[in-house]
């Protein structure tokens, strides 16, 4: 048997198929990295110009803005709402059974500042936002929307990227302190119902364990998230192609980078600022 044949064989074999699956997996996926990282300069640059040249398109910023923070809020607030409440009510009977009573709030403020009220946050915004701006580019790019941009001279990266990124490093923060507050107050709430926590014993002991580096480190995350969730989404849409498939395909693709850069953001910003 000639060289052909057995190379024909094994391209047959399960083993061959998965190696190849595999190989074309790990191209892709440098591909959209290093496309991500090209888009994220490109970005960066972008703002700094409009900005110095005061061309900034502020109504899509606006627009944006409100797309980010104000369509999203309830479902985010209901996300950190009820995993504060299901957290309180599995911490709060176990603390007061050892007479830790008075530090269920402290846990929680911990819990929630640091963590829960970011990451959650995040969630619902991939969920609702990411997946919605990567569906919309996608459907510009497949439906050659976005080379009509560029035909009218107008910048797609500029148009499409700019205000999205700007609108998700901005407004993520006031996201994660709105929906961490309504979590601490709902995790309040359920310790009083769940284990007779006292108002005053929940509010002081919160009040011990915040400490303004916690704040800080969450803001500054908080804003890294939302321009993550928004580049990310953005440039999977922007490189999708092959018509209502490519679309689904891209949107699939933007959620999951997103929770994956969601947890890197995390865990560089817990080993600099906590480890």
């Amino acid at each position: 048997m000639n060289y052909s044949g057995i190379r024909k064989i094994l391209k047959q074999t399960a083993t061959y198929n998965l190696i190849k699956l595999l190989v074309l997996q790990v191209e892709e996926f440098f591909e959209t990295l290093g496309e991500m990282g090209m888009r994220a300069c490109q970005v960066i640059w972008l703002i700094f110009q409009d900005l110095f040249k005061r061309q900034m398109n502020w109504k899509l910023f606006v627009d944006q803005c409100s797309r980010f923070a104000v369509d999203s809020l309830p479902i985010t607030l209901t996300i950190v709402g009820m995993v504060s409440v299901i957290v309180s009510m599995q911490v709060a009977p176990e603390m007061v059974k050892q007479g830790g009573e008075k530090f269920v709030g402290m846990l929680m403020g911990v819990v929630m500042t640091r963590e829960m009220g970011a990451i959650m946050s995040g969630f619902a915004i991939i969920s609702m936002i990411g997946s919605a701006y990567a569906s919309e580019v996608a459907t510009m790019r497949v439906t050659e929307q976005v080379d009509a941009l560029k035909v009218l001279k107008v910048n797609p990266i500029d148009y499409l990227f700019v205000p999205r990124v700007m609108a998700g490093f901005v407004m993520m923060p006031f996201v994660v302190v709105l929906s961490s507050t309504f979590g601490l107050i709902c995790g309040g709430i359920a310790a009083y119902l769940s284990a007779h926590v006292s108002r005053l014993n929940y509010i002081s002991s919160l009040w011990q364990g915040l400490y303004i580096k916690d704040i800080s480190v969450a803001l500054g995350k908080s804003a890294c998230f939302g321009a993550a969730i928004a580049l990310i989404s953005c440039t999977c849409g922007y490189l999708a192609y092959g018509g209502a498939k490519g679309v689904g395909i891209a949107t699939t693709k933007a959620v999951v980078w997103s929770f994956v850069a969601i947890c890197i953001i995390d865990y560089i910003f817990a080993t600099i600022f906590f480890f």
